[in-house]
């Protein structure tokens, strides 16, 4: 009876009469929740990769993700203090021009006004776009590091300071020269110098630029006291005189002697002057006075030149004095056999750092050369490097300098961006149009150091700087002397 009641249970299972035992809905059960859990799983990923692009549906099911579309960026802005390069600037690699000007009337009164409609002129002067297009680079980044550089100048602060602060935004291309008061030119800090800027001084500040080796070479005065502006307008304007008479064909004479009739006022210095510039070469031949009496040798289409005025207080004539900082291979230099070994190691250096540009013993002390003055000496000897020592007055007496590059392109002149002089008074304009910068005490800053300049094979600063320093320069610009411990850098 029992095996009969038992078959009969298992044809009700069969036919679905019975419910199914205990352990069979639990497997039901289980089976239903997978399958839901997998439904989800699904709906999950349908919605992360639906929504993402707003794309069909099988983008979804597929379950791969697409990348977000990357915003556009707009243009960059120079940062404070610049640590952007120019040419991430502008991006299409066309830099601004400069100040384009028409060449001066030639003796018999004939106006330069055809070159700028001459086919022939337009033609030449687009076959040298390249060229100019690298100019107008060197000078954006001069223009950016002049205005940085007027941000934070002020008294009290050492001249390496300032000068390290300086090149770590225009990096090097040749010393930076801060000539004090009586000293008009070549003056740069050497290692341990302690010489701080005061209140009281003219500051020469001279520095260049340089892209593939075209040279921009601009100066500007530092002043804080207002009784030098005169001085300053004088030597200012007499610059922009300079620039104005400067063209193809005018005698080099001709400019210094339009030079000195402006500077009347005060003594120019007749044994400085301005000069031509070419690649990797910032004196290339030709010198431009600013007193008359000098060559007849006449300015030719497509040259550079370096348009410079120095006005002074005292004699107007300067001599070599103090301790030499800046030096120089000489360009023309031949083969010439060294002897000592460690001349040949450091002239292997210069050529390989600096070139034909000028340099510093400050920057040989940053790329690790130590105890190589001796050989830098006798490099001097042999005529392989040209010392240029510091060029002064009288002492007692102040000197002041401006400077500009002008291209002579083949359809007109290109003067790059203006001059700024920095001075406790206010905004002034010269009489030639380039504006004047003054910048009160309550705004010099002192601003965060550059991060942005990277040096290959350059020792930090703190291994070769004399880290106490005595602000001490009399107002008679008496500057003490210094055992050399520094090589100098370029501009």
């Amino acid at each position: 009876m029992a095996g009969v009641g038992r078959a009969e249970e298992r044809e009700q299972h069969l036919n679905g009469e019975l419910p199914p035992e205990p352990e069979d809905r639990d497997g039901a059960a289980g089976l239903g929740a997978e399958d839901g859990a997998k439904k989800k799983r699904k709906k999950k990923k349908k919605g992360r990769a639906g929504p993402g692009d707003g794309e069909g549906e099988g983008d979804g099911a597929t379950g791969k993700k697409k990348k977000k579309k990357k915003k556009k960026k707009g243009p960059k802005v120079q940062t404070d203090p610049p640590s952007i390069p120019i040419c991430d600037l502008f991006p299409s690699n066309v830099f601004p021009k400069g100040e384009e000007c028409e060449y001066p009337p030639t003796q018999d009164g004939r106006t330069a006004a055809w070159r700028t409609t001459s086919e022939e002129k337009k033609a030449l002067d687009q076959a040298s776009e390249e060229i100019w297009n690298d100019f107008r680079e060197a000078a954006e980044a001069h223009r950016q590091v002049r205005k940085y550089v007027m941000s934070w100048i002020k008294p009290g602060m050492t001249m390496i300071e300032i000068c390290e602060k300086l090149e770590d935004c225009s990096r090097l291309a040749f010393p930076t020269g801060c000539s004090l008061n009586n000293c008009a030119a070549h003056y740069t800090p050497n290692a341990g110098d302690p010489t701080v800027l005061q209140y009281n001084d003219i500051c020469k500040i001279d520095f260049g630029t340089h892209i593939s080796g075209r040279i921009i070479d601009c100066a500007f005065t530092v002043t804080f006291n207002p009784k030098y502006d005169r001085l300053l307008q004088a030597v200012k304007d007499a610059t922009n005189t300079g620039i104005k008479c400067a063209g193809i064909d005018v005698r080099l004479c001709d400019v210094g002697e339009a030079i000195q009739e402006v500077m009347e006022s005060y003594e120019p210095i007749r044994n400085l002057n301005g000069h031509s510039i070419g690649p990797y070469r910032i004196h290339a031949g030709k010198t431009v006075p600013i007193v008359k009496g000098g060559e007849a040798t006449r300015m030719e289409e497509g040259e550079v030149y370096a348009i410079e005025t120095f006005g002074s207080t005292g004699k107007g004539v300067v001599h070599d004095d103090m301790e030499c900082s800046h030096y120089m291979k000489n360009f023309d230099v031949g083969h010439v056999p060294i002897r000592l070994p460690r001349a040949k190691h450091l002239l292997n250096v210069i050529n390989e750092n600096f070139g034909t540009l000028a340099f510093c013993r400050r920057w040989l002390d940053r790329l690790g050369e130590s105890k190589y003055l001796m050989a830098l000496k006798n490099l001097c000897d042999l005529g392989i490097v040209d010392p240029y020592p510091p060029l002064c007055d009288i002492k007692g007496s102040y000197t002041a300098q401006f400077e500009h590059t002008i291209l002579l392109r083949p359809t007109c002149k290109e003067v790059d961006w203006g001059q700024e002089t920095v001075s406790t008074s206010q905004e002034s304009t010269s009489t030639e149009g380039l504006k004047t910068t003054r910048i009160s005490p309550d705004i010099l800053g002192s601003p965060q150091s550059p991060n942005g300049s990277e040096r290959c094979q350059l020792k930090p600063r703190s291994e070769h700087f004399a880290k106490d320093r005595t602000p001490s320069v009399p107002e008679s610009c008496e500057h003490p002397v210094f055992i050399p411990k520094h090589g100098l850098g370029t501009t």
